[in-house]
């Protein structure tokens, strides 16, 4: 006989349990995920490996944005992301930008920008012969 308890019938008592997350090797909880989308009923079933692809996907963006944050937070000499590290990481990348065109970042602030126009003149610049607003 085997030593696995039960006859060979059942599981083994040895085995370890382990989690989806765990198996697809994922931070993001798989199984909490698969909750969410069943009791959301987005559908009438959900399939085993929606949950797994939607916490990868999750877990990517959350990455990427942390690490851009996290790049903003070590420019500006700090050692913890705030909201602002955050605007400035998502408004300074093309592609999260647009993903987050419409989204609002409670006290995110807003880029650093100056118009061109309101920058004072060049001092000394060739050709400036006493006032130019007059000229046409």
């Amino acid at each position: 006989m085997s030593s696995t308890g039960s006859g060979g019938r059942g599981k083994a008592k040895s085995t370890k349990v382990v989690s989806r997350s765990a198996k697809a090797g994922l931070q993001f909880p798989v199984g909490r995920i698969a909750r969410y989308l069943k009791a959301g009923k987005y559908a009438e079933r959900v399939g085993a490996g929606a949950p797994v692809y939607l916490s990868a996907v999750l877990e990517y963006l959350a990455a990427e944005v942390l690490e851009l944050a996290g790049n903003a937070a070590r420019d500006n000499k700090k050692n913890r992301i705030v909201p602002r590290h955050i605007q400035l990481a998502v408004r300074n990348d093309e592609e999260l930008s647009k993903l987050l065109g419409t989204v609002t970042i409670a006290n995110g602030g807003v880029l650093p920008k100056i118009h061109q126009v309101l920058l004072p003149k060049k001092a000394g610049a060739k050709g400036d012969i006493g006032s130019a607003s007059q000229e046409f």
